[in-house]
Order: structure tokens, then sequence, then C-alpha cells
């Protein structure tokens, strides 16, 4: 069973950085592997300030 997402924006934010940087190739093989909707998650780090860029692999 896989630890719940960090809620706060920031945390998330280096958190999921940390998984595309470290373990995935993409975000699609991310939300994949973990369950997670994309469009979901995006979104939420569109609200913080962050969007994803695929070419980079990692929100900014």
């Amino acid at each position: 069973m896989q630890a719940p997402l960090p809620q706060d924006p920031m945390m998330l934010f280096s958190f999921i950085n940390m998984k595309l940087r470290d373990e995935y190739p993409s975000l699609e093989e991310l939300c994949e592997d973990m369950g997670l909707d994309q469009e979901q998650l995006k979104e939420q780090l569109l609200k913080a300030g962050f969007e994803y860029n695929a070419q980079a692999n990692k929100f900014w």
C-alpha cells in the first residue's frame, strides 16, 4: 500500500518532481503506476503555480 500524497502544494511539487527525476520517464507513467489521475494532479499543481513541462519531465 502506498503512502498518501503530500497535501501541502510545495511538498507535493517537490515529491512529484523527485519521483519524475529518479523513477519515471514521464508524468503519464508516474500517474499510471501510482494510480493517480494525471489531469487532476496537473490541475492541483497548476493552482499552486506549477506547470508540467514534458520535455524537461518536471513541474516548474
